[in-house]
């Protein structure tokens, strides 16, 4: 017998998807048109005016302060983190109606595992408070909190509120772009790799981990978190698709997995919600991880010396206003410099943007490999990714 899809159980009322829908709009317009409009404002209005008085910015430190008072940054600061806290709380009434049903449908999954699957958590492993202290992204709970005997209320809200969160991103029109964009890129840039085991670290609900069941069919699937509720979703989804996922509740800094059992690892969205210190253990626990040859590629935000000043103030955003307080000093770093640090030789290591799969195609990949197209900026039909290989 087949397993429920645990997302079909989450049904909004019509009240609630149209709230939900305003919701969406009310973020694309923030993020998208708003954040149009403030950097228009600055290049128009602002910068020539400070250049005037002889105090031009050097860095992005000195736009943030110039722009502070300013009332299109304030306005779109208000308008964004109210519309960033409103993704969440339009979906939480139908995933509290839904609970019952949703840890029903997970308890199956962890029983029978009809996909050939796994689940294993660890009551006794200690969130790490640089996630227990923080509610990231604004979510209520994040990804670790839990409120009844088996509970996956907070996977389905991070879930449903990302749907609502990039509802209207144009290019994040559906789930798991992000593996989809690197798994094309490796297979394009490694020809012949075949990965054995792949692993995903922070994979929540394992969205950006099942896209690899295509990309390297018959690769072993794994996916760490340290949070039980996005595991035991994670589990129960991958189970109805059909895809044999193995996930574990573990902290990336120290895994149990034995040296050199994976030959590709990943990251979508990750490194810069931890400290950097974590960071530099994550990154050491991949090399050792990795058999050799083995593949790196964590999707990153991009770091400061890869984009302008004023892109530098509008990304560095989160950090005051998102709950994501290392943000910006993830961003100070030189990511392929952290790689070498970690153990990978330099001049294998790796940072730059790829296209997005699911927006470029497979051509123009090939055409971006052969150095003859250049990838859209992050998060705007490109993603910047970096890491390294495992030498042999």
């Amino acid at each position: 017998m087949s397993l429920p899809n645990i997302e079909e159980l989450v049904r909004p009322s019509h009240d609630e998807r149209a709230r939900q829908g305003f919701v969406s709009m009310l973020r694309k317009h923030a993020i998208i048109d708003l954040r149009r409009a403030m950097k228009e404002d600055y290049e128009s209005r602002v910068e020539p005016a400070l250049e005037r008085r002889g105090q031009r910015p050097a860095d992005w430190r000195g736009i943030e302060a110039a722009m502070q008072s300013e009332p299109s940054y304030r306005f779109y600061s208000t308008l964004r983190y109210n519309a960033q806290e409103m993704c969440y709380l339009s979906v939480q009434p139908a995933v509290e109606r839904a609970l019952p049903g949703l840890v029903a449908v997970a308890r199956e999954a962890a029983a029978r595992n009809p996909a050939g699957g796994s689940l294993r958590v660890d009551p006794t492993l200690e969130v790490p408070r640089y996630v227990s202290a923080l509610d990231v992204h604004l979510a209520p709970g994040w990804v670790h909190a839990e409120h009844t005997a088996d509970d996956v209320a907070q996977a389905a809200v991070v879930a449903f509120g990302g749907k609502v969160f990039t509802g209207h991103h144009p290019f994040r029109k559906r789930a798991g772009v992000v593996a989809e964009s690197i798994g094309a890129w490796v297979k394009e840039r490694y020809p012949g790799f075949a990965p054995r085991r792949i692993l995903d670290l922070g994979t929540t609900n394992g969205k950006n981990l099942l896209p690899y069941a295509d990309a390297f069919p018959g690769a072993e699937l794994h996916g760490i978190d340290v949070g039980a509720p996005v595991l035991r979703y994670a589990h129960a989804l991958a189970e109805h698709e059909g895809v044999a996922a193995h996930f574990s509740q573990q902290n990336a800094e120290r895994t149990d997995f034995p040296d050199g059992h994976f030959d590709l690892i990943v990251s979508s969205f990750f490194l810069h919600e931890i400290p950097v210190k974590a960071t530099r253990n994550v990154l050491r626990e991949c090399h050792r991880l990795l058999a050799p040859g083995g593949v790196m590629c964590h999707m990153e935000l991009p770091d400061e010396g890869s984009v302008s000043a004023y892109e530098n103030f509008f990304w560095n955003w989160d950090t005051h206003n998102n709950n994501e307080p290392y943000y910006t000093s993830f961003r100070a770093q030189k990511p392929a410099e952290l790689c070498a640090e970690a153990g990978f030789e330099p001049d294998r290591c790796f940072a730059h943007l790829i296209p997005d799969f699911a927006t470029t195609g497979p051509e123009k990949l090939r055409q971006f490999v052969r150095g003859e197209y250049a990838a859209p900026p992050h998060g705007s039909g490109g993603w910047f990714v970096f890491g390294g290989v495992r030498g042999r």
